[in-house]
């Protein structure tokens, strides 16, 4: 069986998985889906992602060419990171994740008030 690293490029789904490592690329994929986005605010919007872990996955997602970061020359300096081209069309594929999230989450809940119907009756 050939590796990860020799189907890279070659299965949709190797490749796929191997751009979207990382514990919170979608996330980041997802705030950067509604326009773009300063740093800042990203870090705002993801409260329990440390800054170094931030920009390592931002540092990632644009090497892989899937957002841009743009420098403003100022004073303070702003960055802003939008998605690319490549990530945009990304965009259908984050809203089909979340409407098969949304239809598993309802899952759980149907099957938790299974499993409790179950034990109230016994």
């Amino acid at each position: 069986m050939e590796s990860k690293k020799e189907l890279f490029g070659i299965c949709p789904f190797v490749t796929s998985q191997k751009v979207l490592t990382g514990k919170w690329s979608l996330l980041i994929m997802y705030h950067l889906s509604e326009g773009p986005v300063r740093f800042n605010e990203l870090q705002r919007r993801l409260p329990n992602l440390t800054q170094a872990t931030l920009s390592k996955q931002l540092k990632a997602l644009e090497a892989d060419g899937l957002i841009h970061r743009k420098e403003y020359p100022q004073i303070p300096p702003k960055v802003e990171y939008s998605m690319s081209e490549i990530g945009r069309k990304f965009k259908i594929v984050l809203e089909s994740l979340e409407d098969w999230g949304n239809e598993y989450i309802e899952y759980l809940e149907m099957r938790e008030k299974e499993e409790t119907g179950i034990e109230q009756s016994e």
